[in-house]
């Protein structure tokens, strides 16, 4: 079982080094965005969002408002310290227990879902966040075989591993209408969309 404490206790470790190491694909996460529904005037909602991995393609698809939310107050304050724009927000806490004040057109999870304790818990909230025809999704910039082999070693206690693409679209089809169920050897995502 993840202990959210040592969630927070890894990655405040890893944040002061996390954009030196980061491998990013601009083709992939372009893939992952479009497939999210990500576009001009969405208010979208960055899951564990890490130190803004993100923040810059969702300014350049001109999103109205992104919030993004880390449990880490190491990655969080690295974000906001990144990111002073005033359509941004970013929060530390807790995603399944944050009061938002508002809903979301976009919601996304972006190479992060293993490290959450309760995958359907997770997604039976973040559903009750989106704005009618919004989109969820969970993606990663790689494949599930190459994300597991990389959480196997040091991240081992603070990762669930990561369900198959049809075990996690199960789970997505019980509140939202699935969109995208894609899982091969460049990346792995989801999308679900609130009717």
């Amino acid at each position: 079982m993840i202990e959210t404490k040592e969630v927070i206790e890894f990655f405040d470790r890893l944040a002061p080094d996390w954009d030196a190491e980061m491998i990013r694909s601009d083709a992939i996460i372009h893939t992952i965005l479009d497939n999210a529904a990500v576009s001009e005037g969405k208010d979208v909602l960055d899951v564990a969002c890490g130190t803004g991995v993100l923040m810059p393609d969702y300014l350049k698809r001109k999103a109205a408002s992104v919030t993004g939310i880390d449990i880490s107050p190491k990655m969080a304050e690295i974000a906001r310290a990144k990111y002073p724009q005033p359509e941004v927000t970013i929060l530390c806490g807790d995603v399944e227990t944050e009061d938002f004040g508002k809903q979301f057109d976009c919601i996304v999870i972006y190479n992060a879902f293993p490290h959450f304790p309760d995958p359907e818990r997770l997604i039976a909230r973040l559903s009750g966040l989106l704005r009618p025809g919004g989109t969820l999704t969970v993606a990663h910039g790689m494949s599930r075989e190459m994300i597991d082999a990389h959480h196997h070693g040091a991240a081992s206690h603070v990762s669930n591993g990561l369900m198959s693409a049809d075990e996690l679209a199960a789970i997505f089809g019980r509140y939202l209408t699935v969109t995208t169920v894609l899982s091969d050897d460049r990346m792995y995502q989801i999308v679900g969309k609130n009717q």
